[in-house]
């Protein structure tokens, strides 16, 4: 992909990834649910109920113990289905002091699953004999399970790297697997579905990276700049990484030659604001109404200059780009319809403003220098400064 290609194709893709990048609704993020593992043991007992509202029977238990089974030998082998739901079960002796409380118990006459359900797959402090033992009472078949969020094989210990461990993305990704195939219970059940689909996206995928019209966006641009004959490569893992390799590395060098650019678009608009615009108002509103000029912000607020007013009269700012895009998100009255494009005044009121101005000034203009008897900023400060405008 040759430098004008690849500039169109960044410059094209940014809305788009700035979007995907934003976080998007989420039930569980909304609620914060999830942040504690008895949330997330509710969930998972409820999609292990085979009565439950899921309408789902017994799928998400065949689900598990066909996960837990592959972990063990055949001999082993436990029953798919079957089995009745507890949670918070104590799983201490009687002669033992405290609780040990495994969150969620699958239960049958002849087998049992114990299952600790935490966020890394560690005992943290839980008995893994204990849950074992509980589970073997009557003689039964026991086998203690993990569930968790991320498998650290260094954190078993205490027995607990004799445990089954099995990672929510392993049973939400199947389960997702068999809805997915499953029209006639997605149609019956819209609501089930959207929940579980919130479910796999808070813990196992996260947010997606773009919606149906930013995917179809993102294929038009591939084919509008030439490199939509990527998509008949492979190893599709081996093409997807040097293309984001190659965009990545162009992003960064437009991305640094922007910051160059607005730091030559802010010391333009400084020389202008000292010499034209301060002396310039100053004749029509007499006095020394603008005293003098600084552009010492930084941050969000770096890229304007200030015009310093006399003694009990606002401040007035020359902004642009990213500083004109935070001011007008704050104003009492924001443009709009801004374009960026262009100088934009402000000003100021406490500790924010009162008013933003959209003026014709472009940066384009500003960087090829403006003219010593171009007045257009000029009248927009007067305008601000001298009271017209209130």
């Amino acid at each position: 992909m040759d430098e004008a290609a690849l500039t169109q194709m960044v410059t094209s893709l940014v809305p788009t990834m700035s979007r995907s990048l934003a976080e998007q609704f989420n039930v569980f993020r909304v609620m914060h649910h999830g942040t504690h593992e008895k949330q997330l043991s509710n969930v998972f007992a409820w999609l292990l109920r085979a009565d439950a509202t899921h309408h789902l029977g017994d799928t998400f238990q065949r689900i598990l113990l066909s996960r837990v089974n592959s972990a063990l030998p055949p001999s082993e082998q436990l029953p798919l289905t079957g089995f009745r739901v507890l949670q918070e079960v104590d799983t201490t002796i009687a002669s033992a002091p405290g609780k040990d409380i495994a969150d969620i118990v699958l239960l049958r006459d002849d087998a049992a699953v114990m299952i600790e359900n935490f966020e890394t797959s560690d005992g943290h402090g839980h008995d893994y004999e204990n849950y074992r033992t509980y589970g073997s009472a009557n003689g039964r078949r026991s086998v203690v399970v993990m569930l968790c969020a991320r498998e650290e094989r260094q954190r078993l210990s205490m027995g607990w790297e004799d445990a089954v461990v099995i990672t929510y993305a392993e049973v939400l990704g199947d389960l997702r697997a068999h809805l997915d195939a499953n029209r006639r219970w997605r149609t019956d059940n819209p609501r089930q579905d959207a929940f579980i689909n919130e479910f796999v996206d808070q813990f196992v995928e996260g947010p997606q990276a773009m919606t149906l019209h930013d995917q179809l966006t993102f294929i038009k641009t591939m084919c509008e700049t030439g490199e939509s004959a990527r998509y008949g490569r492979r190893p599709n893992d081996v093409v997807a990484k040097e293309f984001a390799e190659q965009i990545a590395q162009h992003a960064q060098r437009q991305f640094e030659d922007g910051r160059r650019t607005l730091g030559s678009v802010k010391r333009s608009l400084r020389q202008h604001a000292d010499r034209v615009v301060r002396r310039r108002v100053n004749e029509l509103l007499g006095g020394e109404a603008v005293r003098s000029v600084s552009a010492n912000y930084q941050g969000q607020w770096e890229w304007s200059s200030t015009l310093v007013t006399a003694d009990g009269e606002p401040n007035i700012f020359l902004e642009f780009g990213p500083t004109a895009v935070t001011e007008n998100e704050r104003a009492p009255e924001p443009v709009s319809h801004p374009d960026y494009s262009r100088v934009f005044v402000t000003r100021q009121a406490g500790a924010g403003i009162d008013r933003i101005v959209q003026t014709d000034v472009t940066l384009e203009e500003v960087l090829a220098g403006l003219s010593p008897d171009d007045n257009r900023l000029v009248l927009v400060v007067v305008s601000l400064v001298g009271g017209t405008d209130r």
